[in-house]
């Protein structure tokens, strides 16, 4: 199941990017409670993305996915002010409580 039917089924509503210059423009043209950000999107790197967004809106919380388990992506992921970090394959219930957490 993907993350946005997950948290469409909890009654949150989903803006989705398919690649970096989308993510950008979410961000800036809408009101956001959060962000479900991955480390590869195309187009620009993630870490890029979350700078442009803590940079604009630092207290906007981002949740970071990447497929990459390494400590120093993790650690700069952090550093550029990522408030929380999934490593995958992670557990959609966790992403979603984290979520829920969050916003509610």
């Amino acid at each position: 199941m993907l993350l946005s039917e997950v948290f469409k089924n909890e009654g949150f509503e989903t803006l989705l990017a398919s690649n970096g210059a989308e993510a950008v423009q979410i961000f800036e043209n809408n009101m956001l409670d959060c962000v479900l950000l991955d480390m590869k999107i195309p187009g620009m790197h993630g870490l890029e993305i979350l700078k442009k967004i803590k940079e604009a809106y630092a207290d906007l919380p981002v949740i970071m996915m990447t497929g990459d388990s390494d400590k120093e992506v993790m650690n700069e992921a952090e550093n550029c002010g990522a408030d929380y970090f999934f490593a995958k394959p992670f557990n959609i219930l966790e992403v979603r409580d984290t979520v829920i957490k969050i916003v509610v």
